[in-house]
């Protein structure tokens, strides 16, 4: 479950780095990911 919501927002990083989308919405999906793998890893 906690795999999906990683690899879902990994993909929406991704199309965002790639749509050049603005600086703080890359970043805060960053954020976010790294939040989620944190999690991951605590389990």
């Amino acid at each position: 479950m906690l795999n999906d919501e990683i690899c879902k927002l990994r993909d929406e990083l991704n199309k965002s780095i790639e749509e050049e989308k603005d600086y703080d919405t890359i970043y805060n999906l960053s954020v976010k990911l790294d939040e989620l793998i944190a999690e991951f890893y605590r389990i």
